[in-house]
């Protein structure tokens, strides 16, 4: 299966929408809480090097997802394209680690001049290829809706940050009484004292100096500035965003956790 972008009349071809990473500093939050796991949930070895995932359809529709291990190449067309300049992203057929049915993130677009997006035909061999990926059900709430949550108060830091008021109870990370975030906070400061897997901690450049942090472990996700507070959340706690107050222990662990996090910025 090559790609293209654009449309044309070539089954074979794919329509190239959209493009992802998946490095260990980087990639989709819906497929784990570590860079292997992601990688586990789509059947790729955990190569340090990463992967860079391109979605698109077929000349009949059906969408796939391309593993292509050329991750400076999507990085510059993901790059591109966030600076609203084209690029044509068609990755080398010798550097295509796998080609999976379906798309693991929802994508908006669709490719001109050919059938709406619809998952691929069954493969015909009893027990031959794999369900469609398909990104997570945004009406429930579980790992995936909880790693997307704390993905968008990363990237929205600074409207949840005016949100927190005096009025606010904070979450003390010093305090055994800590509540429903405790466990969190401490698998957070465990893995200060034994790294986690890759990607379990990220570290992304945020404004005046200082980083934001993501941190997910079993059952909950940190989300952090290094110069500021906390936000967690919980999949026993559906929606529900805890604010961990800066008090004395907290800028410690940020910056034990951002000395072991890995970073895009040194990654590509």
């Amino acid at each position: 299966m090559e790609t293209r972008s654009g449309s044309g009349e070539d089954d074979d071809a794919l329509y190239v929408l959209t493009a992802v990473l998946l490095t260990p500093a980087r990639f989709p939050s819906v497929l784990g809480d570590d860079y292997p796991e992601a990688c586990a949930a789509l059947g790729l070895e955990p190569y340090a090097e990463g992967y860079g995932l391109v979605l698109g359809q077929d000349g009949e529709g059906a969408r796939w997802t391309v593993a292509t291990e050329d991750v400076s190449l999507v990085a510059c067309a993901v790059a591109a394209w966030d600076c609203g300049m084209e690029y044509d992203l068609s990755p080398d057929e010798r550097t295509v680690a796998a080609v999976l049915p379906g798309w693991p993130v929802a994508v908006a677009v669709a490719a001109p001049g050919v059938p709406a997006p619809h998952d691929p035909e069954p493969d015909p061999d009893p027990g031959g290829g794999r369900a469609p990926l398909a990104p997570p059900d945004t009406t429930t709430w579980g790992p995936a809706q909880r790693r997307l949550g704390a993905d968008e108060i990363a990237l929205r830091w600074a409207e949840w940050r005016a949100q927190v008021d005096a009025d606010v109870t904070f979450v003390d990370p010093g305090e055994a009484s800590g509540g429903k975030a405790r466990r969190a906070l401490e698998e957070a400061r465990g893995y200060v004292r034994s790294p986690p897997p890759p990607g379990r901690v990220r570290s992304a450049f945020a404004s005046d100096e200082a980083r934001t942090l993501r941190v997910d472990g079993p059952g909950w996700s940190l989300v952090a500035r290094t110069d500021d507070i906390a936000f967690v959340l919980l999949d026993d706690e559906p929606g529900e965003v805890l604010p961990v107050g800066r008090g004395p222990e907290l800028p410690g662990l940020l910056r034990a956790l951002d000395e072991l996090a890995v970073r895009p910025d040194a990654v590509l």
